[in-house]
């Protein structure tokens, strides 16, 4: 399943290799972010040019909207959105925190308004891992309780703790469903030869999210309970949820010493490209984060040497593309002044032309901290990326939502 392929001599940076039903995905990794099955202003077609290895969808929102049984009747969501390669699903335990004025959590799961017409639903941890099985998941994430920032140390403790009591029941359901799949199977082969069941429960990965806040002890006795729970991967949940960036970090290293070496590692929602970088030189392998095609539809571009905001009027005439020697199509057909006039004239050309920019630069970015650390030159290239990165004009702590 996942193969660590070398390790940097001066930081805990790795290259490794993760296998899944629809495809193999090299990290460090990005996850461009698809909600809604569909990656704001891409297409598959777009989004393979780039070399997007895998996408992410939405457990909550792809239950509230179109809803279960749209996508069954389309053959789940690979085929519904027409895309063969990985998917990750997250559970939706971001949206429940986000929802906070318009749900409940209890023992046995969480019930809220949706956010679309305000009807009473519930979603409990089996119910999570029954949605992603219909979506056909790849990677599923077991159903947690994000714990906000700030938050007292009493409500981390228990969340962390119900985070791991419902990662007990995804992993008891996905074993269950995987037994029963295998004994309707092997009775369909001895039928009629033909195999008629849900491929996704038996091969679908499982990841484990460990939670803690800011505290480093309860950081600890989260990843220890999760890993010994023996999943096939680990994410870092409730990052990024309005900490400083230290705290972050600090979250972060006092997660990572306690998980295994030799399984994947999730850091979530994250980030700008510098945290990429520092989070990659912490021992994380895979990320996702909204800022490339959020940003994009603000007219914001990302650079080697930071953020450019396309609709300044020095670029009205500027005949250069958003960044020189990018190998994007945007960068190779179009100048800044160009896409400038497209996004001051609200054309939907314009925001399309940055978002496949800055997935490529995110793409790209993981690729280079590859072959960095293969080449045993990363921390190198880390300090020399973010030397020289600068964020201009961009209010990133207002930049969160959907992608």
């Amino acid at each position: 399943m996942f193969e660590l392929l070398s390790q940097d001599r001066e930081s805990k940076a790795r290259r490794g290799r993760l296998t899944t039903v629809h495809g193999t995905i090299d990290t460090p990794a990005f996850m461009p972010v698809g909600t809604q099955g569909s990656v704001k202003a891409m297409s598959p077609r777009e989004l393979r040019e780039v070399n997007a290895q895998i996408v992410l969808g939405n457990t909550y929102h792809l239950f509230v909207r179109p809803g279960l049984d749209v996508i069954k009747h389309f053959g789940g969501l690979h085929k519904f959105m027409n895309w063969d390669g990985p998917i990750l699903t997250d559970s939706g335990g971001y949206q429940i925190f986000s929802l906070a004025k318009l749900r409940k959590i209890t023992e046995e799961g969480v019930q809220f308004q949706n956010h679309v017409d305000g009807t009473p639903a519930f979603i409990s941890p089996e119910i999570a891992m029954e949605i992603q099985a219909a979506l056909g998941s790849d990677i599923a994430m077991t159903l947690d309780e994000c714990a906000p920032y700030p938050c007292e140390r009493e409500y981390a403790a228990r969340s962390l703790e119900m985070t791991t009591r419902w990662a007990k029941r995804c992993k008891e359901w996905k074993e269950e469903n995987a037994q029963r799949s295998t004994s309707n199977a092997q009775r369909s082969m001895a039928e009629s030869d033909a195999i008629n069941y849900q491929q996704s429960t038996i091969n679908s990965l499982l990841f484990g999210i460990v939670q803690g806040a800011t505290f480093e002890d309860l950081r600890k006795q989260s990843a220890q309970a999760i890993v010994d729970l023996d999943f096939d991967g680990y994410a870092v949940g409730g990052i990024s949820v309005g900490e400083p960036e230290e705290e972050m970090v600090r979250a972060v290293e006092s997660t990572e010493p306690f998980l295994p070496r030799d399984k994947p590692r999730y850091a979530m929602g994250l980030g700008t490209p510098p945290q990429l970088l520092e989070m990659i030189a912490r021992g994380m392998d895979m990320f996702d984060c909204v800022l490339p095609t959020r940003l994009a539809r603000n007219g914001t571009a990302f650079t080697s040497t930071g953020t450019l905001n396309v609709k300044n009027a020095e670029f009205a005439l500027d005949k250069r593309p958003i960044e020189e020697g990018c190998e994007c199509s945007t960068c190779r057909e179009f100048t800044r002044g160009y896409i400038r006039h497209l996004i001051k004239a609200e054309e939907i050309l314009g925001l399309r032309l940055i978002s496949l920019h800055n997935l490529h630069f995110y793409l790209d970015l993981m690729r280079q901290a590859g072959a960095a650390i293969e080449s045993g030159a990363f921390e190198a290239f880390r300090k020399e990326f973010v030397a020289i990165y600068k964020t201009r004009d961009v209010d990133l702590a207002n930049s969160v939502g959907e992608a």
